[in-house]
């Protein structure tokens, strides 16, 4: 928080939908961090549990969806650090905030569906996993986590929506201080993208579940 308030805030002068800057980028970077930590776990998942998969036999599901619900212990930490600086700045939760659930439920699923597909494809081909930091740098700069998505020319709005997480992270800016983008048009998008990920990568998981076993 205190890099992005200095380097994008300070320094680059972004805007920031009328909210302080430490609070614009702490109320991204909590469910962005909570994702992509998320994400990264279930990509190593299989490969780590290998022992486990040739030994016993499991719901080989079990092991992409652990770390998506782990993932909430330290997600519970961040949230109530950051409604912490929420009402430092002065500022209360509305009842926008009953939204809360809906947008970690979305980033939930949105870790779930791309881990399905990481996972898989890293039991199977072993050097995918270092492609993933560089795939979470390039997402996090498709995500408004630096910068609004007002910025976005609104005829592309709904395009920009199918990033999953452009919809939770401004979702969750708008339920938590009432600035930015309500759900519309673009959580629409995000929440289709995010159905067919999930459906694609659950497909893509059980279909390579036979095989991982021996591949691993």
């Amino acid at each position: 928080m205190g890099v992005f308030t200095l380097f994008f805030g300070r320094l680059a002068k972004l805007p920031s939908d009328g909210l302080p800057y430490p609070v614009f980028y702490f109320t991204a970077l909590v469910p962005w961090t909570y994702f992509a930590t998320a994400l990264q776990s279930c990509t190593n998942v299989v490969v780590e549990n290998q022992r486990v998969i040739t030994k016993v036999y499991f719901p080989r599901l079990v092991l992409p969806i652990s770390p998506v619900l782990a993932g909430l212990v330290d997600f519970a930490i961040g949230f109530v650090v950051m409604l912490i600086v929420i009402a430092a700045y002065g500022m209360r939760p509305t009842a926008a905030a009953l939204w809360l659930p809906a947008f970690l439920l979305l980033a939930m699923l949105t870790a779930l569906g791309v881990g399905l597909w990481m996972a898989a494809l890293n039991a199977l081909y072993r050097d995918v996993r270092y492609i993933v930091p560089f795939l979470m740098q390039f997402w996090m700069f498709a995500s408004p986590v630096a910068y609004p998505s007002s910025l976005v020319p609104q005829r592309y709005r709904w395009l920009y929506g199918l990033n999953p997480m452009a919809g939770v992270i401004d979702g969750f800016r708008w339920a938590l201080t009432g600035h930015g983008q309500p759900p519309g048009p673009q959580i629409a998008a995000s929440l289709a993208a995010v159905l067919v990920i999930l459906f694609g990568g659950l497909l893509f998981f059980q279909r390579m579940e036979g095989a991982i076993a021996d591949r691993v």
